[in-house]
């Protein structure tokens, strides 16, 4: 028994309802110490009880006890159970399954609660009684076996990634060994050398932690103890895992975790992620922590708290039922794990990977060949054409090459306009059938190729007659000369010279030289602007020099069509077919010019309604629809700004369904055109009011309105369009599996609209009326797939997805995917308090913490292999649209798993790539 005066115990074990009690002042109240005994085991709580009719209890101390016999350990839970009843998810619950401390903890923290509630008189006997029966009745309920939706979020709480765990201590040994000093290994260097690269600061923190726990208080460790953090580290049980996490939060080891502490760690992980948003709202979220896991506001919270937490089993929600399958799927998917049995003949292995290849690109093939096969005959034509010339004697075979590769140039040359001729393309894809055989989303690649062409040809051309046909000419006896006056004149060829200063020469030269400059603008490195800061030729990469350098066809033209009619050998007009090859592909390129000139400056006009200037450099721009303007989803549009560049008209995609009465663009802001365009609408957009998203908006009712809101002058647009992308095609695909990448999404994001559009439009309609439109309408399941790095990219679409979360409640129709790839993937424990965060905010406000919109966001990049699965066990025997657009690195394995999944799984998968 204890007082303020002093303090008695009594030396031997009382029973366990023993209940003695002094007074400190006679007044006040009286401290009152108590032992309770459960099977021979012992703990004395001691309470300060107020006598003056207020009932207060508060407690002072909770310790074991120990015996004569030996050391008293702390019985069972219930022997240290609250006054009062605990919530469900309390801790007394928890400390049913955890050890001394835990249910230590537990008593104390329950007991606490006292101290603020007053209470009839009770026997304290008949209360212990009481919760000790309801808490057994409570763990008997805590099932650590099942999947929960917490253990399932930090399922693994990986410390060490898998490939450091496989290693094993061997490799741990090694770079102890070449990393240690004088045999110890400095606090800087642990995360190195237990494999956690990447995140120094976090491995230090973990260093403390393990440290604190052992109560090393040196910055350097031994080899055995490196050892021993390591064995714990790569333990795969979960409490193992759970009390190291613990540990790195509690940072004076004192076994609570005060919301000071809460918030350095939360802080530590949101940098480590890069989520400057959860930084900027860190006291609030903390706040949210310390409320679902400190309930009766204690002010710390304890071990056994966390881990009942995470026991607790998981509501059923919209994302565990999507993911179910049925027996038969998931043997499917257990079976696409299995390597396919090898075949031991390489003829058969061989036949096999042809009929894969045709199967996949057979339109391609025949488009290939048969350009392939015109060049080889016209080459062969012409080649044996000169074969017979008089020129041949003098000349000889490089006469006949020349010849040859100039006969491909002219083809060549006239083939190239056409892939570029974008309204014939999207009125051949749209309204005929030729799309079946006719590969026309590859029309920017096939330019490309007819340009390695014309440069095959050039180099035919000009080089067998500046090496070849000229020496032998101007070296030719007088005999021989004779016959060749007739085409080079009377005179001899004074000198080599001679064939340069001619108009046939300066033509080329022209050519060559115009055409080296377009084709090395052309290339990724300068038109992508990735040359590095100091290269010099920097200054001539970008998007403006590409479309300025490429635009010298015109004088590029010019000189091929005198080239070809100021010949040396044919001088008949009927006879030099170079104009013959240009006329028609220049007139048809030359009227489709002609035609979105006059378009976009008077039959196409638009009025800006909205601009949003968001994180990450990007622009949405929303305009008014002009009569009569009818797109597809994934269709884009050309855009001229005069007040940038009267010339240059830019390629961005359309973002708006073809229901909405608007039409929208987002635009990421890299190049020089772009960046100049975003500066532009800045100057006329203001803050956004509250609960707008972007970093600056502006909406306008009217141009008038706009400029004296704004501040200023509203620049004007002109559109040209809309034109077929490889997008625009997802319609007959009964599944849609959309990809995009960054900005990459916004084709998809239409198209994502579309299709919620047409279904609910179908279920509104009556069957015999919509039974066209269902014909014509194939897709019934979207799988969205959207990877940013950045957090403040998902404000792009924050309303889109809103909107769709909210009109397909159930997920029947498009299921989202959101994944931010700058954060650590789950079970990795530099995310595992974001994990605990964003579930606690969903469930109570329905917003996920990371997006800001109602679709849960998922950390680091997909599986795309079981992605890929999982779309091929849910749909069986149907055709699915793989639709990508974003980052060219990801292309070769999304295709690779569209032809592998094709092939051995009864799913159709047809991949599409967007251009940019």
């Amino acid at each position: 028994m204890s007082s303020s005066s002093g303090q008695q115990h009594e030396t031997g074990p009382p029973p366990p309802t023993a209940f003695k009690s002094a007074s400190t002042d006679g007044k006040s109240g009286s401290r009152r110490s108590t032992r309770f005994k459960d099977e021979d085991e012992y703990v004395e709580v001691t309470l300060d009880v107020r006598d003056d009719g207020g009932g207060d209890v508060a407690v002072r101390a909770i310790k074991d006890v120990v015996l004569a016999g030996g050391p008293g350990v702390l019985g069972d839970a219930q022997d240290a159970t609250a006054l009062l009843d605990p919530p469900p998810t309390g801790s007394a619950a928890a400390a049913a399954s955890g050890g001394l401390s835990s249910k230590l903890r537990a008593a104390r923290a329950h007991l606490g609660r006292i101290a603020s509630v007053k209470r009839a008189a009770v026997p304290l006997s008949a209360l212990l009684r009481r919760d000790r029966d309801r808490d057994r009745d409570r763990s008997s309920r805590l099932d650590r076996s099942v999947v929960t939706g917490a253990a399932s979020a930090l399922r693994g709480l990986q410390f060490l990634n898998q490939a450091a765990v496989t290693e094993g201590w061997t490799e741990v040994e090694k770079r102890f060994q070449r990393l240690a000093v004088d045999g110890f290994l400095l606090r800087s260097r642990f995360g190195q050398c237990i494999g956690m690269v990447g995140s120094e600061e976090f491995a230090a923190q973990i260093f403390d932690a393990l440290a604190r726990r052992r109560g090393i208080t040196a910055m350097v460790l031994t080899k055995d103890q490196v050892r021993e953090f390591w064995e714990q580290l790569s333990d795969p049980g979960f409490d193992a895992k759970l009390q190291t996490f613990f540990d790195m939060v509690d940072k004076n080891a004192d076994g609570q975790i005060t919301e000071e502490e809460l918030k350095e760690v939360l802080t530590l992980t949101a940098s480590a992620n890069k989520l400057s948003k959860i930084l900027e709202r860190v006291d609030e979220y903390t706040a949210l922590i310390m409320e679902e896991l400190d309930p009766d506001n204690l002010g710390y919270i304890e071990l056994a708290n966390l881990e009942s937490l995470l026991l607790q089993p998981a509501p059923a929600s919209t994302s565990t039922r999507l993911v179910t399958h049925s027996s038969n799927n998931i043997s499917q998917l257990i079976s696409q794990r299995l390597a396919p049995a090898r075949d031991d003949s390489a003829l058969r292995r061989a036949a096999m990977a042809f009929l894969y290849f045709m199967e996949d690109n057979w339109k391609r093939v025949w488009v290939m060949s048969l350009w392939l096969a015109i060049n080889a005959a016209l080459f062969a034509w012409k080649f044996a054409a000169y074969r017979r010339h008089p020129t041949f004697d003098v000349m000889g075979y490089c006469v006949c090459v020349a010849k040859g590769g100039a006969e491909t140039t002219k083809f060549n040359m006239a083939l190239i306009l056409l892939p570029v001729c974008r309204n014939t393309i999207t009125w051949l894809r749209s309204r005929t059938r030729l799309g079946a055989a006719v590969p026309f989303n590859d029309n920017i690649n096939f330019h490309k190729v007819v340009a390695g062409g014309v440069a095959v040809g050039v180099a035919l051309h000009a080089v067998t007659h500046l090496t070849c046909d000229f020496p032998r000419l101007l070296h030719a006896s007088a005999a021989a000369y004779e016959p060749m006056k007739a085409y080079f004149g009377q005179r001899r060829i004074p000198d080599y010279w001679w064939f340069v200063r001619g108009v046939e020469g300066v033509t080329g030269v022209i050519m060559v030289v115009l055409m080296a400059v377009a084709y090395t603008l052309a290339h990724p490195w300068f038109r992508r602007g990735k040359l590095s800061e100091g290269n010099p030729l920097r200054r001539l990469s970008g998007f403006n020099m590409f479309w300025y350098s490429h635009h010298l066809f015109v004088i590029v033209y010019v000189a091929f069509v005198v080239h070809g009619v100021c010949l040396y050998i044919n001088r008949t007009w009927y006879k030099q077919t170079t104009w013959m090859y240009l006329a028609i592909p220049i007139l048809l390129y030359a009227g489709e010019r002609l035609f979105r000139a006059l378009r976009s400056h008077g039959l196409t006009t638009v009025r800006i309604e909205k601009v949003a200037l968001y994180p990450g450099n990007v622009i949405a721009i929303h305009m008014s629809k002009p009569h009569g303007f009818s797109y597809k989803s994934g269709q884009y549009i050309y855009v001229n700004c005069g007040e940038v560049s009267p010339f240059e008209w830019h390629p961005f995609t359309i973002t708006s369904a073809p229901g909405d009465d608007y039409l929208s663009m987002h635009i990421r802001c890299r190049g020089d055109w772009t960046t100049s365009f975003r500066a532009l609408f800045a100057q006329v957009c203001r803050p956004p009011a509250a609960g707008q998203s972007g970093l600056l908006r502006a909406d306008f009712a009217s141009s008038t309105a706009a400029a004296s809101a704004g501040g200023g002058k509203l620049p004007k647009l002109l559109i040209d369009g809309p034109y077929g992308a490889p997008a625009q095609d997802y319609r007959k695909y009964d599944v849609l599996l959309l990809i995009g990448l960054g900005i990459g999404a916004t084709p998809l994001i239409s198209i994502v609209k579309d299709v919620l559009n047409n279904i609910s439009d179908d279920d509104e309609e009556q069957p015999s009326s919509s039974s066209s439109a269902a014909a014509e309408f194939m897709t019934r399941r979207v799988y969205f797939y959207w990877c940013t790095r950045e957090e403040g990219s998902f404000e792009w679409f924050r309303g889109v997805m809103n909107e769709v979360a909210e009109r397909d409640a159930r997920g029947d129709v498009v299921e989202l995917h959101n994944h931010c790839t700058s954060v650590y993937e789950e079970g990795d424990a530099r995310s595992a308090l974001l994990v605990m965060l964003q579930a606690l905010h969903h469930a109570k406000s329905g917003v996920d913490v990371v997006s800001g919109t109602r679709v849960r966001t998922h950390f680091a990049r997909p599986n795309w292999r079981d992605v890929f699965k999982r779309v091929a066990c849910n749909h069986q025997g149907q055709r699915v649209g793989v639709f990508y657009c974003g980052d060219q690195k990801v292309t070769p394995e999304l295709r690779r798993l569209s032809q592998d999944f094709s092939h051995k799984t009864t799913t159709k998968f047809v991949f599409h790539k967007e251009n940019f």
